[in-house]
């Protein structure tokens, strides 16, 4: 379902002279105006942040971003909308492996910068950050939704993870798999910014996971499970990254895929 276009005195603002056309993904929100991409805003906190963080990162051989418009009053945000630059390219999910390399790139460069934990983080209530939150709060055992709603894989990816001590949380993208762009002659572009505050090596967890669960990745890539890191916490981190996945489902009320069984069964005897 395609929403509501961004309106003439939005487009005016951020200077989109053309008219704007719907654009796939983006949870069918996201809109192209000429050489301008805007979407509806989160939260303007959110935004703010993410737009100056990526308008100070220096140009890289390793990868390209989408740089942010300001509005015409010098604000990222003009009611209620956001808009960045268009960048070439289209995903590619089966290339897990490129998109890994590139999120480790971007993430090192986001590294470069020292920023703190984003106040943000703490007021963002969404399915996507409770059931990322819950990944990681080792109070949840997975027996209350043990059986409720078919989401019983819960449970023992629930309890088979372990404390540990990462000390390289920074902020990170939570969803590169489709979000990072190809195109010939040019390094692969990051786009569509979710932000978490977790390693590096959990936002390469989830393009793993999320090439498991929706591309076949175990068919068209039998290597995906064989090291893609040396993080001494592989496993783990790959094991918060599917309860992730499962439980944001659950916290959105659908039914679980039926990926998503056959999935934990291969994360639980990859350790």
């Amino acid at each position: 379902m395609t929403g509501s276009p961004p309106p003439t005195h939005v487009l005016a603002a951020f200077a989109a002279g053309a008219a704007p056309v719907p654009l796939p993904g983006g949870q069918g929100t996201t809109w192209r105006a000429g050489e301008v991409v805007l979407k509806p805003t989160g939260m303007p906190e959110e935004a703010a942040w993410r737009a100056e963080v990526v308008a100070a990162l220096p140009e890289s051989p390793e990868f390209r971003v989408a740089r942010p418009v300001r509005a015409a009053d010098g604000r990222w945000t003009a009611d209620g909308w956001e808009a960045w630059r268009l960048v070439a390219g289209r995903p590619d999910p089966h290339r897990t492996a490129d998109v890994v390399r590139t999120g480790a790139a971007f993430h090192a460069a986001v590294a470069e910068l020292a920023l703190g934990r984003p106040e943000f983080l703490d007021e963002r209530d969404d399915a996507w950050t409770r059931a990322d939150r819950m990944s990681w709060d080792l109070s949840q055992d997975g027996r209350p939704a043990d059986g409720e709603g078919g989401f019983g894989m819960l449970a023992p990816l629930l309890a088979a993870r372990e404390p540990i001590s990462p000390r390289d949380e920074q902020p990170v993208h939570g969803d590169l798999l489709g979000n990072v762009l190809f195109a010939d002659g040019l390094p692969p572009a990051v786009i569509d910014w979710p932000v978490y505050w977790r390693p590096p090596a959990w936002a390469s967890a989830v393009a793993v996971v999320d090439s498991l669960l929706w591309y076949e990745g175990d068919e068209k890539d039998p290597g995906l499970l064989a090291p893609w890191t040396d993080d001494p916490y592989r496993h783990q981190l790959l094991l918060r990254a599917l309860v992730y996945r499962i439980a944001t489902t659950q916290e959105l009320g659908r039914a679980p895929e039926p990926t998503y069984a056959r999935t934990a069964k291969l994360v639980l005897g990859g350790a």
